[in-house]
């Protein structure tokens, strides 16, 4: 199957979709986390599970044909086609067993490589952010009551720039492409809870110059790109998803909240 667009009815869709992903985090008991290490020696637990399960089982009924590539189920994954979708039940498994809130469940929508909608549920926050490309971006409460207000990366100031950074991946090549810009204060999180941070004009460039999986940024840089901004590789090309000769790794990206001022991570 192929998707050029997300039409408003699947928009509100897997918005739902994305929040009862969002409350079957909530729903396990600090009891019941069970927290094991995979093959790769990075944390899951329940409630990461449970929350693949509903995104899977959603997807499923939404979009019968279309592939997923999720970090818990990615195994199922066989031929992607033109679309499919990037899924991370919770990104920041680290943060939701030290009983911090950032983290987020992250769902893209992939066509020909690039991501055209972009989901992220906040479950401690009772937030949730959505943007399609073309048609903007939005941020919303779990609570269905709350309604949607526009959203947009803000242009940076001359001096004075807000960084997102990584409370558990901030590598040394990040912190020197920051040392080289005005950077006046910064925030620290987990998961992607930093791109949210960029496309709501909070924070204007968070660099990760070190490897990371495709479904941890996927759905925030279609949010970054549909509230304005860019989110590229170290040297300023378009980010590619679904190398799954890669093994949905990405050696690096920078996102910009506004486009003019991306300078390289490595000068000339």
């Amino acid at each position: 199957m192929i998707l050029r667009t997300v039409d408003a009815a699947l928009v509100a869709e897997l918005t739902a979709l994305v929040a009862r992903a969002a409350a079957a985090i909530l729903a396990i008991a600090p009891g019941d986390i069970a927290t094991r290490l995979k093959a790769d020696h990075t944390p899951v637990t329940a409630a990461d599970e449970a929350a693949d399960r509903v995104i899977a089982h959603g997807l499923a009924r939404l979009l019968p044909c279309l592939p997923i590539v999720s970090e818990e189920s990615r195994e199922r994954a066989t031929a992607l086609g033109d679309t499919f979708a990037l899924v991370d039940p919770l990104d920041g498994t680290k943060e939701f067993v030290a009983g911090r809130g950032e983290y987020t469940v992250n769902l893209a929508i992939v066509t020909d490589g690039a991501p055209i909608a972009g989901f992220i549920a906040v479950p401690a926050l009772g937030l949730l952010y959505r943007g399609i490309i073309g048609s903007g971006a939005e941020r919303l409460g779990l609570d269905p009551a709350v309604a949607p207000v526009a959203i947009r990366c803000r242009r940076a100031p001359a001096q004075g720039l807000v960084a997102a950074v990584s409370r558990s991946h901030l590598d040394p090549a990040s912190e020197a492409f920051l040392a080289r810009l005005p950077i006046g204060a910064r925030i620290t999180c987990g998961s992607a809870l930093k791109l949210c941070r960029i496309a709501e004009g909070v924070a204007d460039v968070y660099p990760r110059l070190g490897p990371t999986s495709e479904w941890d940024i996927a759905a925030g840089h279609a949010i970054v790109a549909a509230a304005g901004g860019i989110v590229t590789t170290p040297v300023g090309a378009a980010l590619r998803y679904g190398r799954a000769e890669q093994d949905f790794k990405i050696p690096g990206f920078v996102a910009w909240g506004d486009p003019t001022r991306r300078i390289d991570p490595v000068p000339a």
